[in-house]
């Protein structure tokens, strides 16, 4: 394959991860939340739980980083299914997804983001449980969120998520998040003394 065709392959799956930014994360329609965040919004947060989660807990940030960046970017092609219609609906693997969407990719590229993807959904290593953690600690907290907003039907999505934390940081954030206010981080500090 040609550097010119390896760099189409590549931005085709940039163009398609584009989607996740305008996709709604669709389970929360249940709740009452007319807009919910996006899969992007979310994937983002992820994200950054997931790199602090990994510090706390000894794991390999930029490598969990990596697994909540690419976690839900199987949902370009079989959307954002909510937990309800799982019952009813057998989706493809993310990993034969992910397969198809990095086909085109450079093969460096293309064995990065799916050996990512296939260590996440095997959730065997310590680096795939923190991702995972920090996947259901985002719900969490963007479950608190809502329900500061006044949303009353959030509480499904704070037991399921917290029921699903592995690890004592993950907890320990989950406490923080249900003890805390979301807007605290807006007033000044109080001076000393």
């Amino acid at each position: 394959m040609s550097d010119d065709q390896d760099a189409v392959g590549a931005m085709s799956f940039i163009f398609e991860a584009g989607v996740l930014k305008r996709a709604a994360r669709t389970g929360w329609w249940f709740a009452g939340i007319k807009n919910p965040e996006s899969i992007a919004e979310h994937s983002f947060r992820t994200a950054l739980i997931g790199m602090m989660l990994a510090a706390m807990e000894g794991a390999d940030p930029g490598r969990v980083a990596m697994m909540c960046v690419l976690h839900d970017t199987q949902e370009t092609r079989i959307t954002d299914i909510p937990h309800i219609a799982k019952r009813y609906l057998t989706a493809a693997p993310n990993t034969a997804i992910t397969a198809d969407q990095v086909a085109d990719c450079p093969p460096v590229v293309a064995e990065t983001i799916a050996s990512a993807v296939a260590e996440y959904e095997a959730g065997e290593t310590l680096e795939a449980v923190v991702a995972r953690d920090a996947d259901k600690l985002e719900c969490l907290v963007q479950a608190v969120e809502y329900r500061h907003q006044g949303i009353d039907g959030t509480q499904r999505w704070v037991d399921s998520s917290r029921a699903s934390l592995r690890t004592a940081s993950a907890h320990r954030l989950a406490d923080a998040a249900l003890t805390g206010q979301p807007l605290a981080w807006l007033s000044p500090p109080r001076p000393p003394g």
